[in-house]
């Protein structure tokens, strides 16, 4: 059997090219090599305050541009995060064994909830809860995520680790998987922010049209020392260069010799070609499905239905070794004994 990856992506608006280029591409590439399943993880969406409309919508949005992009339902499954409510049962099972220190611990959630951190929610408390709950539901063998995400996956296996301990061997330890190039692309306007999409003022959204990229990528914060090279203190431009490569697969030095003396100029050219060039197909496809809207509304049933059946008996499992289920025989003693 393949390995079995799990990935989770959340619609708190369009996704960005940080997306495609840190994780989406590596998605679709690896989909013959992996067992694949993909989650649009709305309840994660709602840690933070959120509008139900819009929601929904980015929600839709999002699995359609998943399937632009080339997730391929015949060889991947994708569907919502909510619409399998194993998901919030195997939550609740696992904050039984997560001491809060652990918690206390995850730098997102500080992050996140900047000094309101008393009115934050406790849903973006427990969110690293949740998301351990959307991996073990599924015997996952590799996450593939950002350096950012490699705490919760941490977490993840430490609470998987503790209940397979405390209770018997019931879930799989997964591993972090982290991309080999542009697993963190940064902010246009701030480089030392990583990309976000809900930012939109330093993001490239995969929806932008050809104008809006190029006018984007030309007043991307570079520097005044107009000499291409891949040195990460020249943060503006060493994010502008890791974008260059990972569309066009060249190594550092043959991207620095191609520019050098030329300054800054050339370089954001021909990284506007590159992104709309990789986004002219996928924007076509979008438009396609955003036209028949049956069709994602179909492969998002069929993938939760394929879900559930998956994580449901995992669920069981947890649930009868916490003692939460009974066999016909204990049901019997039981009522005798009273």
């Amino acid at each position: 059997m393949k390995p079995r990856v799990f990935s989770g992506i959340q619609p708190s608006n369009s996704p960005t090219i940080g997306n495609y280029l840190g994780a989406i591409q590596y998605w679709v590439r690896d989909q013959q090599r992996f067992d694949s399943i993909f989650c649009v993880v709305d309840l994660h969406a709602m840690t933070l305050p959120h509008q139900p409309r819009e929601l929904r919508q980015h929600t839709w949005e999002l699995a359609a541009m998943l399937l632009a992009c080339g997730i391929d339902p015949e060889q991947s499954l994708l569907f919502v995060q909510s619409h399998v409510a194993e998901h919030t049962t195997l939550c609740w099972l696992l904050n039984t064994v997560t001491p809060t220190g652990w918690l206390n611990r995850m730098t997102q959630f500080k992050t996140k909830a900047g000094r309101e951190r008393e009115a934050a929610s406790a849903a973006l408390y427990d969110y690293p809860v949740l998301m351990a709950a959307d991996i073990l539901a599924y015997h996952t063998n590799f996450v593939p995520v950002g350096e950012d995400q490699k705490q919760h996956v941490e977490l993840t296996r430490d609470i998987a680790s503790r209940f397979n301990a405390l209770y018997g061997e019931t879930f799989t330890i997964p591993e972090p998987m982290i991309p080999e190039l542009g697993a963190r692309i940064m902010s246009l306007d701030d480089p030392t922010s990583k990309m976000s999409k809900t930012a939109p003022g330093g993001a490239l959204f995969l929806v932008d049209s050809s104008d809006v990229i190029r006018k984007k990528i030309a007043r991307a914060v570079t520097d005044s020392i107009g000499v291409v090279r891949f040195n990460p203190e020249q943060a503006g431009l060493y994010n502008l260069l890791t974008m260059l490569q990972s569309l066009s697969g060249e190594t550092s030095e043959e991207i620095e010799s191609r520019f050098a003396g030329g300054g800054y100029a050339p370089l954001k050219q021909e990284l506007g070609d590159r992104v709309i060039q990789a986004l002219e197909p996928i924007q076509r496809r979008y438009h396609e499905y955003l036209a028949a809207p049956e069709i994602v509304d179909r492969i998002l049933e069929t993938g939760a239905e394929k879900a559930r059946s998956m994580a449901a008996p995992v669920v069981r499992d947890a649930e009868q070794r916490l003692g939460l289920r009974f066999s016909g025989a204990q049901s019997g003693a039981t009522a005798a004994a009273v």
